[in-house]
């Protein structure tokens, strides 16, 4: 009887998972005993880190996409829909178009959406760097920006790539003294937390760097509305901030798909943060930015979990009982202006250490963000 292996999303967890699946699978096993499925709602693989980039004109939105054909190992099966539905009980997919898919093991990779509208008035007055077109927008909002008060705001937590507001506001600084405009221009960074970055180690990294370069940093500031008029971020405690340019790191939010199969609250699976697998479901994983661990919601924690259930499937097809676990592992770059960089790197049982910047580690991020293609593919 053939095994049938299911994932679905096609970002970097996905799409890794199903690719090392293929692998390992494919040694000791005959083609007509396993399948590999990868269902993904376009047929287009997005790597999301671009968009930093493309705000400031380094690089250009088609660099952060791919056709998952292309990136798929050949024994992956790859079907284009939207999973609307998933009976865990009789381990069923509905798609949107009706049609359904049996599964034997399934693996949620579907990472998480932004709300922007849940902020009344941040649709309307802020920019974004993170979706291809909110970062065209972006650039095109700072090539006009002639100086005043930029304002970067972390309004939703958790999201995407934790350093990334530190990195832009960083990134921007050094942008606005390189065109001359650093004198004229207030460089302003609100969080809604008590620190400027969640980890302990980096916001001592941040605060230094902010009080270095003249930022204006704002903790514990909870941003409750946007008024586009006036151009003012108004928090929940009746604090209120002006702005020229507004950049908001957006609220973000779990798949429906999630609550909708009993999976877990508010679109986040509930998921066991060593084994992976989903709590009240069978032969369910949960990997990435899917999952309600403890962990930032980055490319780094996807791709290692991604191993580590390719590994706990696989011994289970071969009748093995899995013993790979995640250990929490986490590595992020995180850019210090336009030409330097450090990378932080922990896990479950370590504290996060951040090494010293430099122009190397800027250079070598720029390196993988070029390399990444293979990594997808399961090359490196």
């Amino acid at each position: 009887m053939t095994e049938r292996i299911v994932v679905v999303g096609g970002g970097t967890g996905g799409t890794v998972l199903a690719n090392k699946l293929a692998s390992k699978l494919a040694d000791g096993i005959e083609a007509d005993e396993v399948t590999v499925t990868l269902i993904n709602e376009t047929d287009t693989h997005v790597y999301k880190p671009v968009w930093l980039y493309v705000a400031f004109g380094q690089a250009d939105p088609s660099e952060g996409q791919r056709p998952l054909d292309d990136l798929l190992d050949r024994r992956v099966r790859l079907r284009t829909g939207r999973v609307t539905d998933v009976d865990t009980a009789g381990k069923r997919l509905t798609l949107e178009d009706g049609s359904g898919i049996d599964y034997d093991h399934l693996t949620l990779a579907t990472g998480a959406r932004l709300v922007p509208d849940r902020v009344p008035g941040l649709v309307e007055g802020a920019h974004d760097f993170y979706s291809p077109d909110g970062a065209e927008r972006l650039r095109e909002a700072l090539a006009e920006f002639t100086g005043g008060r930029l304002v970067l705001s972390v309004v939703g937590m958790p999201h995407m790539c934790p350093a990334a507001p530190v990195e832009f506001t960083l990134m921007v600084e050094d942008w606005l003294r390189e065109r001359g405009l650093r004198e004229g221009s207030e460089v302003v960074y609100t969080v809604p937390t008590e620190r400027t970055h969640k980890l302990p180690p980096v916001a001592d990294w941040a605060d230094e760097r902010f009080a270095d370069r003249g930022v204006e940093a704002h903790t514990e500031f909870a941003v409750e509305r946007v008024d586009p008029d006036d151009r003012r971020l108004h928090a929940t405690d009746s604090q209120s901030i002006d702005y020229d340019l507004l950049v908001s790191i957006p609220p973000h939010a779990g798949m429906p798909l999630v609550s909708e199969a009993g999976l877990g609250d508010d679109g986040w699976v509930e998921t066991d943060p060593r084994t992976l697998e989903a709590a009240g479901a069978e032969d369910v994983y949960a990997i990435g930015d899917t999952t309600d661990i403890e962990r930032p919601m980055a490319g780094s924690v996807a791709h290692y979990q991604a191993g580590v259930v390719a590994d706990r499937i696989a011994a289970q097809v071969r009748g093995h009982t899995p013993t790979a676990t995640y250990d929490g592992k986490v590595i992020c770059f995180l850019e210090a202006g336009m030409d330097a960089a450090t990378f932080v790197s922990f896990d479950y049982d370590s504290l996060p250490d951040l090494r010293e910047e430099s122009k190397l580690v800027h250079w070598a991020k720029g390196a993988y963000n070029e390399a990444y293609w293979l990594t997808a593919r399961g090359v490196i």
